[in-house]
């Protein structure tokens, strides 16, 4: 056996592997390997895992590999590989595990890798696969864990594709796959992971689902062709831990979720959802993703009740008001995300307290007024705030400086008023900042990246000088 990961190794893969022929196992996950794969290692004969994920391999997938009939396992994923799968590969009767994701593969899906019956995982997802999905991979009947996401494949779901019957796990989210979802697959009893958002499904929904897929406890049909006007009874009726259902033309006031204890993910995002959140999350003890973003729902922020565990809150493009100051202040330690950007939320900023973990942080397009506190200092973990197009006045605290792992800034047009501060110098991950149309005057500090930012990130301003823009004036 032959392992390593401790991202040391660089370089090409030796040829000289070639000679180790009592090798049974190969890993070299997680280095910086590059360059082609050796077609001599379709010599090691005894060969029964081959590792090499999470490199910079790139070139075609030698053909010679699928001629080690031993090869229980084959991952070659999160590389830079290119091509079609190889034709050889049909001669791999004992294959148990084949991870091919994250290359730029290329062409058909082959139909032999159904006849590979031994897989119980499958991984072909983040590749360039055009065509059609094989019926052929139906007849996989001890494929645990299918994954065909982010391709570009056209066509149906094959309505056989209840001969899966051992399937615990089926991702095909981000294709260009169209028609309705079968009836057949809701007789996939041992399914509990069920992904087929951002592609072009289409009504009617299989009658056959108020019934079916009885092990579920996660579902994603966000972003097809559907048009579902209310969740569906057996949805909500389901003891389900993730439910996404973003931007399927749902309508009314938020639903009741008949077991909303066991949910830890909602997204509702993108629909035409009214009234208030409160009474929605009542119940929902262990919630930990809340995403209502995009709808027409009017709380006041400052009633709604928050699962303490929640830690991404997304409910930006709301008409939702009420103080910043107020809600923020009982934000739990656990919240890391949140976005209540585009709504009608007044009052000023908080005095932040130590220990929160948020690493985002966007309040902007409201109507938040005061200042921006010295303890602003205290979100040590920050890594976006935007507080653009809100009334924020007064001076940028020097100790925003601070704040280390900030890679994203923006608190354009505002009333901010005195100059930028020069511990900005020490923001060294900061990737995107915005000041412009504010009342800010003074030295841009002179350091990367401020001083080669577009001119734009610092215009409509009352005197800004500096790189990107033209030099202070002298006294």
């Amino acid at each position: 056996m032959l392992v390593t990961g401790m991202q040391q190794i660089r370089g090409t893969i030796p040829e000289s592997f070639s000679e180790l022929s009592h090798l049974t196992q190969l890993y070299l996950e997680d280095c910086l390997l590059e360059g082609p794969l050796p077609s001599r290692l379709g010599r090691l004969s005894s060969l029964k895992t081959l590792s090499l994920s999470g490199n910079r391999l790139r070139g075609q997938i030698p053909q010679s590999l699928g001629f080690l009939g031993n090869l229980v396992q084959i991952n070659l994923g999160k590389n830079s590989l290119s091509g079609e799968v190889p034709p050889t590969f049909r001669n791999l009767q004992g294959l148990q595990f084949l991870d091919l994701s994250h290359n730029i593969l290329s062409g058909s899906i082959p139909s032999f890798i159904g006849q590979l019956l031994n897989l119980s995982f499958l991984d072909l997802s983040n590749n360039k696969f055009s065509g059609v999905v094989p019926i052929s991979l139906c007849n996989l009947n001890q494929l645990l864990d299918f994954s065909l996401s982010h391709n570009q494949l056209t066509g149906g779901i094959p309505f056989q594709i209840d001969n899966l019957k051992s399937l615990n796990s089926l991702s095909l989210e981000s294709n260009l796959l169209t028609g309705s979802i079968p009836e057949s697959l809701p007789r996939l009893q041992k399914l509990w992971y069920l992904n087929l958002s951002r592609n072009g499904f289409s009504n009617p929904l299989p009658n056959s689902l108020r019934n079916g897929l009885p092990s579920l406890i996660s579902i994603d049909l966000s972003y097809n062709n559907l048009h579902l006007d209310t969740i569906p009874d057996w949805i909500k009726a389901k003891e389900l831990r993730e439910v996404n259902l973003a931007g399927c033309n749902i309508r009314g006031t938020l639903p009741v979720f008949f077991k909303s204890v066991s949910l830890t993910t909602i997204d509702l995002s993108n629909n035409y959802l009214t009234g208030n959140i409160g009474p929605f999350l009542e119940n929902m003890t262990n919630l930990q993703i809340l995403k209502l973003s995009n709808n027409q729902l009017s709380s006041n922020i400052t009633e709604i009740m928050f699962p303490e565990g929640l830690y991404q809150i997304d409910l930006y493009s709301n008409q939702l008001h009420g103080s910043i100051s107020d809600f923020l202040l009982k934000v739990g330690s656990s919240l890391e995300f949140l976005d209540i950007s585009s709504n009608k939320i007044t009052g000023s900023l908080p005095e932040f307290r130590q220990g929160l973990g948020l690493r985002w942080l966007d309040l902007s397009r409201n109507s938040v007024t005061g200042h921006i506190p010295n303890s602003i200092s205290y979100l040590t973990t920050l890594e976006r705030l935007d507080l653009s197009r809100n009334q924020i006045r007064g001076m940028i605290p020097e100790k925003m400086g601070q704040l280390e792992r900030l890679q994203w800034l923006d608190v354009s047009n505002n009333g901010l008023t005195g100059s930028m501060p020069a511990t900005f110098s020490g923001l060294a991950r900061i990737k995107h900042a915005s000041f412009r149309n504010n009342h800010l005057c003074g030295l841009i500090p002179q350091s990367r990246p401020f001083n080669i930012f577009p001119a734009a990130a610092y215009a409509h301003n009352k005197c800004l000088c500096g790189q990107p823009l033209p030099p202070c004036r002298k006294l």
